[in-house]
């Protein structure tokens, strides 16, 4: 009975093994297809923004301008929902002054395609490309800010490119990281496909970084952004929001406002003095 029940549990180990192997997007993109609202629903002028990526994708997104802005922030969502779902981030954004431009990944929204880590590279490459090419803008004009997965994404744009500073909110060091903190009795490390290694890249991105997460972040724990910040280059600050993954931004937004306003300032001066 003992050697049946050790075969029945190897069995379902492997089992799980390769569900993992298979169908790892399926556990981390959840894209939604439904648009519930859009800025014009909280007063913000937009305007809706067509992008053909470099594999001929069609993507859909929002851009919002300010008129007095200094700054676009080129905007990279979480694994879930679509950009109806982040007007609270657009208002906080427009009352500091910013410009922004956020995508719908290939997927989600009313995008065509389907979800990929090399996708969303791409789908990353022409919001930039369309920042600099339609709007007329020079690296230096742009933030790039990434929220959760969409934290990979940036990074990843960041290192590409040079922009004028990078900001990551409740972001993770990799897939492999956070799959291990989920599932440490599988071998994840060797099953994963799906990438999105922010950590070994963060030390080559040269420019200004702006780290932001919750110690009770229920999703993404705090030691990864902690990771993300030891690991970076200077210039760099770390801010410490209140909350939980999804609210943190919310629940700190006070302080979370002042934040950013801090580190556009602190940007700003020192671009001013070179």
């Amino acid at each position: 009975m003992l050697i049946s029940l050790l075969f029945i549990l190897i069995f379902i180990w492997l089992s799980l093994c390769a569900l993992i192997f298979a169908f790892q997007g399926k556990l981390i993109y959840f894209p939604d297809s439904q648009m519930i609202t859009d800025p014009g629903h909280v007063n913000l002028e937009f305007e809706n923004v067509r992008l053909t990526t470099e594999d001929g994708i069609d993507l859909h997104g929002w851009y919002i301008p300010h008129p007095q802005a200094k700054q676009t922030l080129l905007f990279f969502h979480g694994n879930a929902g679509n950009i109806s779902h982040r007007l609270d981030s657009l208002n906080i954004f427009h009352q500091l002054g910013l410009s922004v431009l956020l995508i719908d990944y290939r997927g989600y929204g009313l995008s065509e395609g389907k979800p990929s880590e090399t996708g969303t590279y791409l789908d990353a490459e022409s919001a930039w490309h369309y920042l600099i090419n339609e709007r007329g803008l020079a690296a230096q004009d742009i933030i790039i800010f990434g929220r959760s997965l969409g934290g990979g994404i940036a990074s990843w744009l960041a290192f590409e490119k040079k922009p004028a500073a990078l900001i990551l909110e409740s972001t993770f060091t990799s897939i492999g990281d956070m799959a291990a903190s989920i599932y440490p009795y599988l071998p994840v490390r060797w099953l994963n496909r799906i990438h999105y290694a922010s950590l070994k890249r963060i030390d080559s991105i040269d420019c200004p970084l702006l780290v932001i997460h919750s110690p009770d972040d229920e999703l993404v724990p705090y030691r990864f952004g902690e990771a993300l910040y030891a690991a970076a280059s200077q210039p760099k600050t770390m801010f410490d929001l209140r909350g939980g993954h999804n609210d943190g931004f919310l629940v700190s937004q006070i302080e979370y406002s002042q934040a950013l306003m801090n580190f556009l300032q602190q940007r700003e001066s020192v671009q001013a003095s070179d």
